[in-house]
């Protein structure tokens, strides 16, 4: 699969999904994941999210740049999980791209609030699961435990993405 053919496949999977959980190291080494919104924009290769200076996953950030993101769409009953480097950056013309008023409720000065951080997340590659939907999964699981067979469940491949 090429690098093209690789974004193609993530944006279909990741498409709508609103929030994913964001994993840093924290100083102590430990794994932390968090909720975070993923920016309403078509992926290319990077992911953009906003957060608070003071918060602990951009502290996390600002320290050790490797990240996880793990995407579910429980319904459709696909997964993917996206590794890649997170940065800070200071980009005005691209924070009000993202900007929306759904951040006023944690910046109360809007998109000049002084907390304000903008997130950039160059993905390095993904690990995608994809099924056929629930009907179809729970059909495969009945098949399985009836013919003691393993049940086929959908695809799993690693993609690279840089």
């Amino acid at each position: 699969m090429t690098r093209e053919q690789a974004i193609q496949k993530v944006a279909e999977l990741i498409r709508g999904i609103k929030f994913c959980m964001l994993v840093t190291q924290t100083d102590e080494g430990h794994l932390h994941s968090r909720p975070v919104t993923t920016q309403d924009q078509e992926f290319d290769g990077d992911l953009w999210f906003i957060g608070g200076k003071d918060s602990e996953w951009v502290q996390d950030i600002s320290k050790r740049e490797q990240i996880n993101l793990a995407y579910s769409q429980p319904d459709g009953q696909n997964y993917v999980s996206i590794t890649g480097r997170a940065s800070l950056v200071e980009d005005r013309t691209k924070l009000e791209e993202v900007w929306s008023d759904f951040y006023k409720a944690y910046f109360p000065e809007g998109i000049d609030d002084p907390n304000v951080q903008l997130v950039r997340v160059e993905t390095h590659g993904a690990e995608l699961w994809e099924s056929s939907g629930k009907l179809a999964s729970a059909f495969q699981t009945a098949k399985g435990l009836l013919t003691g067979n393993q049940a086929d469940m959908g695809t799993n491949q690693s993609v690279a993405l840089e």
